[in-house]
């Protein structure tokens, strides 16, 4: 069986620098700094036996509300280490941290693919903040 690690790694410019697979940023949007303590706890533990690590620096909880995508210091910091190639993954409590409105969501999202990175939600099926199961049933 051919070695496809070796095949792919043959593709790659030698001058491209790239993050270690299995570096990951963990991010979230929340109420207070100890809330974001307590979910960038539970995110490392969701990451420890998938053997994925953390860069210094990658860990980053804002504190806020979801919809306020413009006002985010912490994802700034997160797409500057996706520029510099620092992390290959993003992991995040649900994907409305990333965007919680539709159209923010689909920009970050789209960024973040054309740049090869994969992005887990540890709860996908969560609601965003704000919205009510009769919203989501009344949108379908």
């Amino acid at each position: 069986m051919p070695d496809t690690f070796a095949a792919f790694s043959a593709l790659v410019p030698p001058a491209v620098r790239a993050a270690p697979i299995g570096s990951v940023a963990l991010y979230a949007v929340v109420p207070s700094e100890a809330d974001g303590t307590r979910v960038l706890d539970e995110l490392r533990s969701y990451i420890a036996g998938r053997g994925w690590h953390v860069p210094v620096g990658c860990a980053v909880a804002d504190v806020g509300v979801l919809g306020a995508d413009r006002h985010r210091s912490g994802w700034r910091r997160v797409r500057r280490a996706v520029q510099a190639q620092a992390i290959t993954g993003l992991v995040v409590p649900c994907f409305a941290h990333i965007g919680h409105r539709w159209a923010d969501w689909n920009r970050e999202r789209t960024w973040l693919l054309r740049r090869g990175l994969f992005v887990m939600a540890t709860d996908p099926t969560a609601l965003p903040v704000g919205v009510s199961p009769e919203e989501v049933l009344a949108h379908e």
